[in-house]
């Protein structure tokens, strides 16, 4: 009997990390990699002369694109979705399209969320691709440096599904140590890997929700909750016992950007009924959508045999995903929000919501 968690959907990794952090070097490696040799890489390069293109895969018979110069983030989305629609039949082979995963390498000023917008919400996409996760490289030299001074290398951290530290044989173990505590502050959920000397493991990819060696919807390690539930990978969990030497340093850095940056994991004992669910959920988007960097949930629905996957950017929301069955016996609803600006406890208040009659809501929307 077929599996029907298959999804044909061509899935896309979006490799992102700001300028120097060695996200070409890490690409190269990748697609020498025979688990990528089907595989269609989109280079983005920001400036009138692309180089990136040049050094990824000299020599392969791979598919290597170079973009239109420009930022992702603004005037090249359109060009983004007419490369991705027209890729289906421009680099077929037999009449068949060839590859069977997308990686797209950004230049390092992007801000990564319209890209993850453009990825979501464009429809042509959403019917062909599916986005697999968000991979953050880090250098771990400059990495401090680099969040005290750019955000938007702060808000690449924060979306990401993999945080990937590069350069890690040339720093400090004092200066990795310190710049994986404030990462884990900044994004409690994603995993940190080593790359050394652009070495990683090509299953570094395959960090979204569905996973295609296995076809099964692995949630709980998409959602990553647990790791509020660990104080030894949650920084935030308790003020009081952090490192004084990391307090200390974090005084002088005035420049720091992601004190903006919060994560929190809501989570809710009962089932809520769907309807009072997408209410608290557009009232949210209308009114921090902007500062809702990433959502990501499996929420329990009241009579519904198993749960419900949401993952947003901002205001921009997948369909949900039903899922057949829970994925584990903790069937509690979990949330997991990476906001900019918003009150940790103005968001747990907000789930009052759901302590409200909804018949009586649904009067008064009728």
């Amino acid at each position: 009997m077929e599996n029907t968690d298959h999804d044909p959907r061509i899935p896309i990794a979006l490799l992102t990390g700001f300028l120097g952090s060695g996200k070409t070097t890490v690409l190269n490696h990748l697609v020498q990699q025979p688990e990528l040799r089907e595989t269609l890489v989109l280079i983005n390069e920001f400036g009138e002369i692309g180089l990136d293109h040049l050094l990824v895969a000299p020599g392969r018979d791979d598919v290597v694109i170079e973009m239109s110069s420009g930022c992702l983030c603004c005037t090249i989305r359109g060009d983004l979705a007419d490369t991705l629609r027209d890729a289906l039949w421009r680099f077929a082979r037999g009449g068949r399209t060839w590859f069977n995963r997308v990686v797209i390498e950004t230049t390092g000023l992007a801000d990564p969320a319209p890209i993850l917008h453009t990825l979501m919400m464009e429809p042509m996409i959403a019917r062909h691709y599916r986005l697999d996760g968000v991979i953050t490289t880090v250098d771990a030299v400059n990495g401090m440096d680099t969040l005290d001074r750019q955000f938007e290398s702060v808000k690449q951290a924060a979306v990401a599904d993999r945080l990937l530290l590069t350069k890690v044989d040339l720093a400090e173990a004092e200066t990795v140590e310190r710049l994986e505590q404030r990462l884990r502050a900044l994004n409690p959920t994603a995993p940190i890997l080593y790359a050394r000397q652009g070495v990683v493991d090509p299953a570094i990819l395959d960090a979204g929700l569905y996973d295609p060696t296995t076809k099964t919807l692995e949630v709980r390690r998409w959602l990553g909750a647990e790791a509020f539930d660990d104080p030894a990978h949650n920084p935030r969990h308790d003020h009081a016992q952090h490192d004084h030497a990391q307090h200390d340093h974090a005084q002088h850095d005035v420049n720091r950007h992601d004190a903006r940056i919060r994560a929190v994991c809501l989570t809710l004992d009962k089932p809520v009924r769907r309807l009072m669910f997408d209410l608290w959920l557009e009232i949210l988007m209308q009114i921090k959508g902007p500062d809702l960097l990433r959502i990501k949930g499996i929420v329990h629905i009241t009579d519904a045999e198993g749960p419900l996957v949401i993952h947003g950017v901002q205001h921009i929301f997948h369909p949900p995903i039903p899922l057949a069955a829970w994925p584990s016996a903790d069937r509690r609803t979990r949330l997991v929000l990476i906001t900019r600006d918003l009150d940790e406890e103005w968001l747990r208040n907000t789930l009052a919501l759901f302590d409200v009659d909804d018949t009586d809501i649904e009067t008064r929307l009728t």
